[in-house]
């Protein structure tokens, strides 16, 4: 679980930078929506980052191998979501949006997997 702690504290400090320049870098730069875009980016990463924080606090009392996949997942769903979301408005490379959905599935799977993996592996 030392991998989602370490991740989602970095992560974590990642969001509150990128929030930042989004706030006060790109408001003359991009326009009304692509900052949405930026901000609802932002959003996914700062959250997801956190549930890394608490998943690897709550791993310590679970198995390894019920949190294993599902942090590996939301790490990279944060990559590849948010991560797409800065480059495609930082850049204007529109292409990018097609690599959005990827890490939008890969956090999907992350807390379905998790609710599975909590389901059969914990006492009723």
């Amino acid at each position: 679980m030392k991998l989602a702690l370490v991740s989602g504290a970095l992560f974590m400090a990642l969001a509150v930078a990128f929030g930042a320049f989004g706030a006060h870098g790109l408001k003359e730069m991009v326009p009304p929506s692509d900052l949405l875009t930026f901000e609802k980016a932002v959003r996914y990463h700062f959250w997801h980052a956190l549930a890394l924080l608490v998943l690897g606090s709550i791993g310590f009392h679970f198995s390894h191998d019920l949190m294993k996949i599902p942090v590996y997942l939301i790490i990279f769903g944060i990559i590849f979501f948010s991560g797409s979301l800065y480059v495609l408005v930082i850049t204007n490379t529109r292409w990018l949006g097609a690599v959005t959905p990827f890490g939008g599935t890969a956090l999907l799977v992350a807390w379905f997997w998790l609710a599975w993996n909590f389901y059969k592996g914990l006492p009723s």
